[in-house]
């Protein structure tokens, strides 16, 4: 009796166990479907469009004497432009001017000489043909005035270098352009020729520009053209400047002509741009980059290199923000570096978002979001800094 009571009572106390395991389960299952939400990563993009793929003087005169002398008179205004033909200098003229009045002199004499020995030519002449006098006494008197118009000729010669002389003792400005100070006051001693000039005329407008180019990338430009990857821009070939400050210089300047040698100690060659300067703003010897397009690289694109990493085989990749807000990363095809940026034309689209920050935190297939950047050219830093801050680990742990 006692054992059918005990089986009752379990029979009994099973659907109660069942109905708890039920509820409990019930319990669970509705805790699994609704997970927590996690917050999306905050990634920094640049959105990427075709770009051109571009690569990235002056007369100057020193102004030395021609004569030996004293320094007279400076007579430019230091660090002035000077027109050519402008007196500079004025060395003491009284010796050089007494020499050309001695050389006159003696040209006088001789052309006095001249006229003597002709007439006394004309005499022996005449007494020949009468068969009054000899032949010799005929013949020297030819030769004595032959030797009289050739003293007058050495003559002349010596009153024009006299004259030269005295002309040099003006320094004049040999070209236009912009004077450097005076190396020398007046009452120095100056000798014709000296290594020290006395001072420096540049040349401003235009001005030249020097760029250095490898070999390297002469063979890699011809290569492109050959192949199709680069449409070759003509002769006109327009150059711009970006300035020392990173601000890109108003005026636009032509290409002079390239260099037909190569340096055999550096493997370079030098490229030569003219550039309209009517302010002056620059200067010889300022550092500038000149942006040379040489041709144009269809359907390329220029990445920021803060936004491209390598693979474990030395492949460039990238990571992209899809449409879909999910995380993408592609192998792209490189062809060189400009500047801050890689040049690429295979493994991107028009209109794709890069992303330059916060790609190291994110994986593929990542659903993100995108904040759009932008890079600065010049240093490949992001312009916003604010932005920056937001992305620091530590700054989203405080949010």
């Amino acid at each position: 009796m006692s054992a059918e009571r005990a089986l009752s009572s379990s029979r009994a106390a099973l659907p109660v166990l069942l109905l708890c395991t039920a509820v409990l389960t019930g319990c669970n299952e509705d805790r699994s479907a609704q997970p927590p939400v996690q917050p999306q990563a905050q990634v920094s993009v640049v959105v990427l469009h075709p770009q051109p793929g571009r690569v990235s003087a002056n007369l100057v005169a020193e102004v030395r004497p021609q004569v030996n002398g004293i320094i007279k008179s400076r007579l430019y205004e230091e660090g002035g432009d000077v027109k050519a033909g402008d007196v500079l200098y004025e060395i003491d003229p009284a010796p050089y001017q007494a020499a050309l009045d001695s050389a006159i002199a003696a040209q006088r004499k001789a052309e006095a000489a001249v006229t003597n020995a002709q007439v006394r030519a004309s005499r022996y002449q005449e007494l020949f043909q009468r068969n009054a006098g000899s032949r010799q006494d005929m013949d020297d008197a030819n030769a004595t005035l032959a030797q009289a118009q050739a003293d007058v000729a050495a003559a002349k010669a010596n009153v024009e270098t006299a004259r030269i002389n005295l002309a040099y003792t003006k320094v004049t400005a040999p070209i236009d352009g912009r004077i450097d100070k005076s190396a020398l006051t007046p009452g120095a001693l100056v000798t014709a020729n000296q290594a020290t000039a006395l001072t420096t005329i540049r040349k401003l407008d235009p001005i030249n520009v020097d760029v250095t180019q490898s070999s390297t990338n002469l063979l890699r430009f011809r290569d492109d053209i050959a192949s199709g990857r680069l449409r070759f821009t003509g002769l006109g070939v327009a150059v711009k400047l970006k300035l020392d400050t990173g601000q890109q210089y108003n005026q636009s300047g032509k290409l002079e002509f390239a260099e037909a040698n190569i340096d055999e100690t550096t493997g370079t060659f030098r490229v030569r741009a003219e550039f309209p300067n009517p302010d002056k703003l620059l200067l010889p010897g300022m550092f500038v980059r000149a942006l040379i397009q040489e041709g144009i690289a269809e359907n390329s694109f220029l990445l920021p290199q803060r936004g491209v990493g390598r693979n474990t085989k030395g492949e460039a990749t990238a990571k992209f923000v899809g449409p879909d807000g999910k995380v993408e990363e592609r192998v792209l095809t490189t062809r060189r570096n400009i500047g801050n940026n890689w040049l690429v034309d295979g493994g991107v689209k028009d209109g794709e978002r890069l992303i330059v920050e916060g790609g190291q935190l994110v994986r593929p297939g990542q659903v993100v979001t995108p904040t759009e950047v932008s890079v600065d050219e010049a240093t490949g830093e992001l312009k916003s800094a604010n932005r920056r801050a937001e992305l620091e680990p530590g700054n989203r742990a405080k949010n």
